[in-house]
């Protein structure tokens, strides 16, 4: 995903918050290219000898919408993590590469209309939505935007007070449904999200019956997440989307 001709910036590090016990997010002072919400660019740190780019630069996508100022990344903790576990040393000040423009097609442009949006993520997968949740857009598009998000454990969720925010701010139209994998949790789905797409779990929970004239999904986070729900979206019915075929499901893995 990294081009390595790409142009890099510096960035300054304005804030390193550790959320939950797994995770952390980075807000960096950088004047990258306007991007749109839903892409991704790379982070990089100085090589330990000097100041220029070490080798080692990984993709992330942008939480914040689009416009503001820090951007902010959000990161699952990784002690034997080739970069995540030097990220998640930094402090307030500390100086960052980053790629000045940012990259990627998973954002709402490619989304037909519909009466409804899933947007299904697992982890740090939630990111991309996040970022485009923070926008006018989804709510001038779709009817129901219903924000589908899975974690291990209840403690790993990451952006309650965000997610509280946009329940406040759209009442009617935005459905949060958390799934916990390793606990059972009150208002919580205990499980998998494609095995719940199967069994009809996820639909009954929402109060929303999916189809193809009405769904439309978008899918991010853990490869096999990730695969397994397409699979189960079309056993169903639905089909990936592209320039050359409208379909329903639209998707990127995000780990």
């Amino acid at each position: 995903m990294t081009d390595n001709k790409a142009a890099w910036i510096k960035g300054v590090v304005a804030d390193n918050k550790h959320l939950t016990s797994n995770h952390f997010s980075l807000r960096i002072d950088a004047p990258i290219a306007p991007f749109l919400a839903g892409q991704y660019t790379s982070l990089g740190l100085p090589c330990s000898e000097g100041d220029q780019l070490a080798e080692l630069a990984q993709p992330y996508s942008i939480l914040s919408a689009p416009g503001e100022q820090p951007i902010e990344f959000f990161f699952h903790t990784t002690p034997d993590g080739s970069l995540s576990s030097d990220l998640q040393k930094l402090q307030k000040g500390d100086k960052i590469w980053i790629q000045q423009q940012p990259e990627g097609s998973f954002t709402l442009k490619q989304v037909p209309s519909a009466n409804q949006l899933w947007m299904i993520g697992t982890g740090t997968g939630v990111a991309p939505f996040l970022s485009m949740l923070r926008t006018p857009e989804p709510w001038q598009r779709f009817e129901h935007v219903i924000l589908v998000y899975a974690m291990r454990k209840w403690q790993d969720l990451g952006y309650g007070e965000l997610i509280e925010q946009l329940r406040r701010e759209h009442p009617e139209q935005f459905h949060f449904i958390p799934f916990v994998s390793r606990e059972k949790v009150a208002n919580t789905i205990y499980g998998h999200i494609p095995a719940c797409i199967t069994n009809g779990t996820l639909e009954r929970v929402a109060g929303h019956a999916m189809s193809p004239q009405d769904s439309q999904f978008m899918l991010c986070g853990n490869p096999g997440m990730v695969q397994d729900a397409t699979v189960a979206l079309e056993q169903k019915g639905y089909s990936r989307h592209s320039a050359q075929a409208r379909g329903q499901i639209t998707l990127e893995s995000y780990w």
